[in-house]
Protein backbone atom coordinates (compact mmCIF):
# COMPACT_ATOMS: atom_id res chain seq x y z
CA UNK A 1 0.00 0.00 0.00
CA UNK A 2 1.23 3.25 -0.90
CA UNK A 3 1.89 5.63 1.78
CA UNK A 4 0.00 8.64 2.46
CA UNK A 5 1.57 11.91 1.41
CA UNK A 6 1.30 14.59 3.50
CA UNK A 7 1.93 18.61 3.61
CA UNK A 8 2.67 20.37 6.83
CA UNK A 9 1.58 24.14 6.58
CA UNK A 10 2.62 25.70 9.71
CA UNK A 11 4.41 29.25 10.27
CA UNK A 12 6.72 27.83 13.06
CA UNK A 13 10.41 26.18 11.90
CA UNK A 14 9.88 24.23 15.19
CA UNK A 15 6.65 22.59 14.10
CA UNK A 16 7.52 21.88 10.82
CA UNK A 17 10.87 20.21 11.64
CA UNK A 18 9.53 18.03 14.84
CA UNK A 19 6.18 16.96 12.88
CA UNK A 20 8.32 16.21 9.62
CA UNK A 21 10.79 13.66 11.47
CA UNK A 22 8.02 12.20 13.74
CA UNK A 23 5.89 11.54 11.03
CA UNK A 24 8.18 10.15 8.61
CA UNK A 25 9.00 7.47 10.99
CA UNK A 26 5.79 5.65 10.70
CA UNK A 27 6.20 4.16 7.29
CA UNK A 28 2.65 4.62 6.02
CA UNK A 29 3.34 8.14 6.09
CA UNK A 30 5.49 10.29 3.70
CA UNK A 31 5.88 13.99 4.40
CA UNK A 32 6.45 15.64 0.49
CA UNK A 33 6.28 19.02 1.57
CA UNK A 34 6.39 21.88 4.48
CA UNK A 35 5.16 25.41 3.97
CA UNK A 36 5.69 28.47 6.13
CA UNK A 37 2.48 29.90 5.17
CA UNK A 38 -0.66 28.80 2.71
CA UNK A 39 0.50 31.12 -0.15
CA UNK A 40 3.96 28.91 -0.26
CA UNK A 41 1.83 26.08 0.41
CA UNK A 42 -0.18 26.69 -2.95
CA UNK A 43 3.17 26.96 -4.97
CA UNK A 44 4.39 23.54 -3.67
CA UNK A 45 0.91 22.13 -4.67
CA UNK A 46 0.60 22.65 -8.06
CA UNK A 47 3.70 20.31 -8.26
CA UNK A 48 2.28 17.57 -5.79
CA UNK A 49 -0.99 17.05 -4.58
CA UNK A 50 -0.86 15.94 -0.80
CA UNK A 51 -3.27 13.20 0.33
CA UNK A 52 -3.63 15.25 3.26
CA UNK A 53 -2.66 18.44 4.95
CA UNK A 54 -2.03 19.22 8.50
CA UNK A 55 -2.55 22.81 8.94
CA UNK A 56 -2.10 25.82 11.41
CA UNK A 57 -4.79 28.57 11.52
CA UNK A 58 -2.80 31.66 12.40
CA UNK A 59 -0.14 32.38 9.55
CA UNK A 60 1.12 34.86 7.81
CA UNK A 61 -0.31 36.56 4.57
CA UNK A 62 -3.18 33.79 4.56
CA UNK A 63 -5.14 32.68 7.97
CA UNK A 64 -5.60 28.56 8.11
CA UNK A 65 -9.15 29.32 7.49
CA UNK A 66 -9.33 30.72 4.15
CA UNK A 67 -6.78 28.16 2.96
CA UNK A 68 -9.09 25.90 3.79
CA UNK A 69 -11.68 26.72 2.01
CA UNK A 70 -9.75 27.85 -1.03
CA UNK A 71 -8.29 24.07 -0.53
CA UNK A 72 -12.39 22.56 -0.79
CA UNK A 73 -13.21 24.18 -3.59
CA UNK A 74 -10.38 23.49 -5.96
CA UNK A 75 -9.98 20.02 -4.83
CA UNK A 76 -11.47 18.43 -1.83
CA UNK A 77 -8.59 17.50 0.36
CA UNK A 78 -8.63 16.11 3.82
CA UNK A 79 -7.24 18.34 6.40
CA UNK A 80 -5.90 17.64 9.98
CA UNK A 81 -5.75 21.05 11.79
CA UNK A 82 -3.03 21.20 13.97
CA UNK A 83 -3.49 24.67 15.92
CA UNK A 84 -3.47 26.19 19.63
CA UNK A 85 -7.75 26.66 19.48
CA UNK A 86 -8.64 27.96 22.79
CA UNK A 87 -11.54 28.85 24.35
CA UNK A 88 -10.21 32.23 23.54
CA UNK A 89 -10.65 30.89 19.66
CA UNK A 90 -13.83 28.86 19.65
CA UNK A 91 -15.50 31.27 17.10
CA UNK A 92 -12.52 30.57 14.54
CA UNK A 93 -12.88 26.56 15.60
CA UNK A 94 -16.50 26.71 14.70
CA UNK A 95 -15.06 28.52 11.12
CA UNK A 96 -13.09 25.52 11.06
CA UNK A 97 -15.53 23.14 12.19
CA UNK A 98 -17.86 24.40 8.88
CA UNK A 99 -14.90 24.83 5.88
CA UNK A 100 -14.73 20.97 6.41
CA UNK A 101 -11.49 20.04 8.55
CA UNK A 102 -11.28 16.10 9.24
CA UNK A 103 -9.61 16.35 12.72
CA UNK A 104 -8.16 18.22 15.50
CA UNK A 105 -4.67 18.18 17.20
CA UNK A 106 -4.82 20.79 19.65
CA UNK A 107 -1.63 22.51 20.54
CA UNK A 108 -0.38 23.72 23.92
CA UNK A 109 1.25 27.71 24.14
CA UNK A 110 4.08 26.06 26.50
CA UNK A 111 5.69 23.08 26.12
CA UNK A 112 5.40 22.71 21.92
CA UNK A 113 8.30 20.48 21.61
CA UNK A 114 7.75 17.88 23.91
CA UNK A 115 4.14 17.91 23.06
CA UNK A 116 4.55 17.03 19.44
CA UNK A 117 6.57 14.07 20.09
CA UNK A 118 4.66 12.57 22.52
CA UNK A 119 1.36 13.47 20.56
CA UNK A 120 3.15 12.24 17.46
CA UNK A 121 0.75 8.71 17.46
CA UNK A 122 -2.31 11.15 17.98
CA UNK A 123 -1.71 13.27 14.64
CA UNK A 124 -0.83 10.07 12.66
CA UNK A 125 -4.10 8.35 13.94
CA UNK A 126 -5.46 11.12 12.60
CA UNK A 127 -3.98 11.40 9.25
CA UNK A 128 -4.22 8.07 8.43
CA UNK A 129 -8.21 8.37 9.35
CA UNK A 130 -8.41 11.07 7.27
CA UNK A 131 -6.84 9.49 4.44
CA UNK A 132 -9.93 7.41 4.35
CA UNK A 133 -12.22 10.27 4.74
CA UNK A 134 -15.27 9.88 1.98
CA UNK A 135 -14.34 13.11 0.06
CA UNK A 136 -18.09 13.07 -1.28
CA UNK A 137 -19.74 13.39 1.89
CA UNK A 138 -17.08 16.50 2.72
CA UNK A 139 -20.04 18.91 2.94
CA UNK A 140 -20.09 22.49 4.35
CA UNK A 141 -20.94 21.12 7.97
CA UNK A 142 -18.48 18.22 7.94
CA UNK A 143 -16.31 18.84 11.88
CA UNK A 144 -13.24 18.31 12.76
CA UNK A 145 -13.26 15.43 15.73
CA UNK A 146 -10.62 15.21 18.33
CA UNK A 147 -8.63 11.99 17.39
CA UNK A 148 -8.53 8.97 19.48
CA UNK A 149 -5.82 9.98 22.22
CA UNK A 150 -2.74 7.24 23.46
CA UNK A 151 -4.44 6.44 26.21
CA UNK A 152 -5.86 3.13 27.75
CA UNK A 153 -9.19 1.59 26.56
CA UNK A 154 -11.53 1.64 29.00
CA UNK A 155 -15.27 -0.06 28.99
CA UNK A 156 -18.78 2.04 29.45
CA UNK A 157 -17.99 -0.79 33.14
CA UNK A 158 -15.80 2.50 34.37
CA UNK A 159 -18.94 4.25 34.07
CA UNK A 160 -22.08 2.72 34.59
CA UNK A 161 -21.80 -0.81 35.21
CA UNK A 162 -23.56 -3.63 33.31
CA UNK A 163 -26.76 -4.91 34.77
CA UNK A 164 -30.23 -6.12 33.44
CA UNK A 165 -32.53 -4.39 32.14
CA UNK A 166 -35.41 -4.61 34.16
CA UNK A 167 -35.26 -1.09 35.11
CA UNK A 168 -36.57 -0.31 31.85
CA UNK A 169 -40.33 -0.42 31.83
CA UNK A 170 -42.06 -2.77 29.69
CA UNK A 171 -43.90 0.10 27.91
CA UNK A 172 -44.26 4.10 28.33
CA UNK A 173 -46.34 6.48 26.52
CA UNK A 174 -42.48 7.95 25.58
CA UNK A 175 -40.05 6.28 23.39
CA UNK A 176 -36.31 8.19 22.74
CA UNK A 177 -33.89 7.74 19.68
CA UNK A 178 -30.02 7.72 21.04
CA UNK A 179 -27.89 8.44 18.31
CA UNK A 180 -23.98 8.70 18.52
CA UNK A 181 -21.66 9.74 15.85
CA UNK A 182 -18.03 11.20 15.44
CA UNK A 183 -16.18 12.44 12.24
CA UNK A 184 -18.60 13.99 9.62
CA UNK A 185 -21.24 13.96 12.09
CA UNK A 186 -22.12 17.52 12.03
CA UNK A 187 -23.04 17.31 8.82
CA UNK A 188 -24.84 14.16 9.14
CA UNK A 189 -26.70 15.34 12.56
CA UNK A 190 -28.08 18.44 10.67
CA UNK A 191 -29.11 16.36 7.54
CA UNK A 192 -31.24 14.19 10.28
CA UNK A 193 -32.47 16.62 12.68
CA UNK A 194 -33.72 19.55 9.98
CA UNK A 195 -35.63 16.88 8.36
CA UNK A 196 -38.19 16.07 11.61
CA UNK A 197 -41.01 17.81 12.20
CA UNK A 198 -41.90 20.16 15.20
CA UNK A 199 -43.38 16.82 16.89
CA UNK A 200 -40.57 14.24 16.86
CA UNK A 201 -39.46 12.15 19.60
CA UNK A 202 -37.01 12.89 22.09
CA UNK A 203 -33.67 12.02 21.12
CA UNK A 204 -30.38 12.27 22.97
CA UNK A 205 -27.01 12.64 20.91
CA UNK A 206 -23.36 11.75 21.62
CA UNK A 207 -20.99 13.51 18.83
CA UNK A 208 -17.17 13.30 19.76
CA UNK A 209 -16.31 16.84 20.15
CA UNK A 210 -13.85 19.09 22.06
CA UNK A 211 -15.17 20.83 24.63
CA UNK A 212 -16.61 24.03 23.80
CA UNK A 213 -17.65 23.17 20.57
CA UNK A 214 -20.95 21.13 21.57
CA UNK A 215 -22.55 24.78 22.73
CA UNK A 216 -22.00 26.35 19.68
CA UNK A 217 -22.89 23.27 17.47
CA UNK A 218 -25.95 23.14 19.54
CA UNK A 219 -26.94 26.57 18.80
CA UNK A 220 -26.58 26.41 15.14
CA UNK A 221 -28.54 23.53 14.90
CA UNK A 222 -31.54 24.77 17.16
CA UNK A 223 -31.55 27.94 14.37
CA UNK A 224 -32.24 25.55 11.59
CA UNK A 225 -33.98 22.90 13.19
CA UNK A 226 -37.84 22.88 13.68
CA UNK A 227 -37.64 20.92 17.19
CA UNK A 228 -35.38 22.29 19.70
CA UNK A 229 -31.84 21.48 20.07
CA UNK A 230 -29.62 22.35 23.37
CA UNK A 231 -26.46 21.24 25.04
CA UNK A 232 -27.40 18.92 27.97
CA UNK A 233 -27.46 20.17 31.16
CA UNK A 234 -27.62 17.54 34.27
CA UNK A 235 -31.15 16.60 35.11
CA UNK A 236 -32.53 18.26 31.11
CA UNK A 237 -36.03 16.22 30.34
CA UNK A 238 -36.38 14.02 27.24
CA UNK A 239 -39.04 15.06 25.43
CA UNK A 240 -41.01 14.97 22.41
CA UNK A 241 -39.56 17.84 19.94
CA UNK A 242 -35.92 18.36 21.83
CA UNK A 243 -32.81 16.84 20.53
CA UNK A 244 -30.33 16.81 23.77
CA UNK A 245 -26.40 16.73 22.48
CA UNK A 246 -23.62 15.29 25.17
CA UNK A 247 -21.57 18.22 26.47
CA UNK A 248 -17.79 18.05 24.91
CA UNK A 249 -15.72 16.58 27.54
CA UNK A 250 -18.34 14.94 30.03
CA UNK A 251 -20.32 11.72 29.74
CA UNK A 252 -23.87 11.38 28.99
CA UNK A 253 -26.35 9.08 30.04
CA UNK A 254 -29.90 8.13 29.77
CA UNK A 255 -31.91 8.17 33.25
CA UNK A 256 -35.82 7.66 34.22
CA UNK A 257 -37.08 9.73 37.05
CA UNK A 258 -40.89 8.12 36.96
CA UNK A 259 -42.43 7.81 34.34
CA UNK A 260 -40.19 10.60 32.13
CA UNK A 261 -36.57 10.00 30.82
CA UNK A 262 -33.74 12.75 32.31
CA UNK A 263 -30.04 13.21 31.51
CA UNK A 264 -27.43 12.87 34.02
CA UNK A 265 -24.13 14.71 33.26
CA UNK A 266 -21.18 12.84 34.78
CA UNK A 267 -17.16 13.19 34.80
CA UNK A 268 -15.17 10.31 34.53
CA UNK A 269 -12.09 8.87 32.65
CA UNK A 270 -12.46 8.47 28.80
CA UNK A 271 -14.85 5.34 27.70
CA UNK A 272 -13.26 3.67 24.12
CA UNK A 273 -11.15 6.89 24.71
CA UNK A 274 -13.67 9.34 23.94
CA UNK A 275 -15.84 11.49 26.76
CA UNK A 276 -17.86 12.02 25.79
CA UNK A 277 -18.69 8.19 24.87
CA UNK A 278 -21.23 7.00 22.82
CA UNK A 279 -20.88 3.25 24.52
CA UNK A 280 -21.94 5.16 28.00
CA UNK A 281 -25.23 6.62 26.40
CA UNK A 282 -26.25 3.48 24.71
CA UNK A 283 -25.76 1.27 27.99
CA UNK A 284 -27.69 3.81 29.56
CA UNK A 285 -30.96 3.75 27.03
CA UNK A 286 -30.68 -0.19 27.01
CA UNK A 287 -30.91 -0.15 30.75
CA UNK A 288 -33.06 2.15 31.09
CA UNK A 289 -35.31 2.77 28.34
CA UNK A 290 -34.79 -0.93 26.71
CA UNK A 291 -37.77 -1.46 23.60
CA UNK A 292 -39.00 1.96 24.16
CA UNK A 293 -35.51 3.06 22.40
CA UNK A 294 -34.44 3.44 19.12
CA UNK A 295 -30.38 3.37 18.59
CA UNK A 296 -28.45 4.97 16.09
CA UNK A 297 -25.17 4.73 14.52
CA UNK A 298 -23.27 7.08 11.88
CA UNK A 299 -20.36 8.51 10.41
CA UNK A 300 -17.04 7.97 12.88
CA UNK A 301 -13.76 6.37 13.26
CA UNK A 302 -13.37 4.02 15.46
CA UNK A 303 -15.82 1.76 17.51
CA UNK A 304 -17.11 3.60 20.07
CA UNK A 305 -20.96 2.61 20.31
CA UNK A 306 -20.64 -0.67 18.95
CA UNK A 307 -20.85 -2.28 21.97
CA UNK A 308 -23.49 -0.30 23.24
CA UNK A 309 -25.33 -0.36 20.45
CA UNK A 310 -25.56 -4.51 20.73
CA UNK A 311 -26.60 -4.21 24.84
CA UNK A 312 -29.65 -2.14 23.02
CA UNK A 313 -30.20 -4.47 20.64
CA UNK A 314 -30.45 -6.92 22.73
CA UNK A 315 -32.32 -4.91 25.38
CA UNK A 316 -35.18 -5.24 22.96
CA UNK A 317 -34.66 -1.84 21.05
CA UNK A 318 -34.91 -0.81 17.37
CA UNK A 319 -31.45 -0.62 16.12
CA UNK A 320 -29.90 1.46 12.80
CA UNK A 321 -26.26 1.56 11.05
CA UNK A 322 -26.08 4.27 8.43
CA UNK A 323 -24.49 2.77 5.18
CA UNK A 324 -20.83 3.33 4.14
CA UNK A 325 -21.48 5.21 1.11
CA UNK A 326 -23.27 7.83 3.10
CA UNK A 327 -20.73 8.00 6.14
CA UNK A 328 -17.51 10.50 5.73
CA UNK A 329 -15.87 7.39 7.33
CA UNK A 330 -16.87 4.02 8.10
CA UNK A 331 -15.74 2.84 11.33
CA UNK A 332 -18.26 2.94 14.28
CA UNK A 333 -21.36 1.57 12.20
CA UNK A 334 -19.10 -1.18 10.57
CA UNK A 335 -18.16 -2.61 13.63
CA UNK A 336 -21.59 -2.16 15.17
CA UNK A 337 -22.73 -4.53 11.99
CA UNK A 338 -20.18 -7.25 12.54
CA UNK A 339 -21.15 -7.26 16.56
CA UNK A 340 -24.91 -8.41 15.00
CA UNK A 341 -25.64 -5.14 17.04
CA UNK A 342 -27.79 -3.45 13.78
CA UNK A 343 -30.95 -4.53 12.61
CA UNK A 344 -31.30 -1.90 9.61
CA UNK A 345 -28.55 -0.51 7.38
CA UNK A 346 -29.21 2.68 5.99
CA UNK A 347 -28.64 5.91 3.62
CA UNK A 348 -28.44 9.24 5.85
CA UNK A 349 -31.34 10.68 3.93
CA UNK A 350 -33.51 7.51 5.14
CA UNK A 351 -33.05 8.14 9.02
CA UNK A 352 -34.97 10.86 9.38
CA UNK A 353 -38.02 8.55 8.33
CA UNK A 354 -36.82 5.66 10.35
CA UNK A 355 -37.09 7.95 13.52
CA UNK A 356 -40.79 8.88 13.07
CA UNK A 357 -42.32 5.57 11.50
CA UNK A 358 -39.99 2.95 13.23
CA UNK A 359 -39.84 4.52 16.98
CA UNK A 360 -40.13 1.72 19.42
CA UNK A 361 -40.55 -1.52 16.69
CA UNK A 362 -38.67 -3.57 14.83
CA UNK A 363 -38.78 -3.94 10.97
Amino acid sequence: MAAIKVMIVDDSAVVRQVLSTTLDEDAGIEVIATAPDPIFALEKMQKSWPDVIVLDVEMPRMDGVTFLKKVMSIRPTPVVICSTLTERGSETAMQVMAAGAIAIVTKPTTGLRQFLVESSRELIQAIKAASKANLKRLGPSAHPVTPLPNIPKLSADAILAAGSHNQAMAQTTESIVAIGTSTGGTQALEAVLTALPRVSPGIVIVQHMPEKFTAAFAQRLNSLCQIEVKEAAHGDRVMAGRALIAPGGRHMLLKRSGAQYIVDIVDGPPVSRHRPSVDVLFRSAARFAGKNAVGIIMTGMGDDGAKGLKEMHDAGAWTVGQDEDSCVVYGMPKEAVKLGAVDKVLGLNDIPAAILGKIGRRS
